[in-house]
């Protein structure tokens, strides 16, 4: 879990003057998206993801893979479930249908 959050160090994409925490420095104003340092410009929405879903050799999508294996023991013969970790294609990129709010968006959505 918590693997969501941004992966640059020094740079705030959502804050006015960069890394730093100053947020009221010489008269700057409190803008809700702001823009990072150049002309690049932080929106606050996130449109694709990467997915978690595994294509196997047959072309089959899921998160996990299971292969049923025959395991005699004293005689008896006794069906486990063995996880499938080899051979697994990730899906990739998915595009959400709905927008989400980026993680590290610094603003209140609902005040109570």
């Amino acid at each position: 879990m918590g693997g969501s959050g941004s992966k640059v160090k020094g740079a705030w994409p959502f804050a006015g003057s960069g890394a730093g925490g100053d947020s009221g420095s010489e008269g700057q104003e409190d803008q809700s998206v702001a823009r990072l340092k150049g002309t690049r410009k932080a929106t606050p929405f996130i449109f694709t993801r990467r997915s978690s879903l595994y294509y196997d050799e047959d072309g089959d999508l899921a998160h996990e893979f299971y292969e049923e294996t025959v395991v005699t023991k004293n005689g008896r013969k006794r069906s486990k479930l063995k996880r499938i970790q080899k051979n697994l294609i990730p899906q990739g990129i998915v595009k959400l249908n709905h927008p989400r709010i980026h993680v590290d968006f610094p603003v209140i959505l609902c005040e109570v």
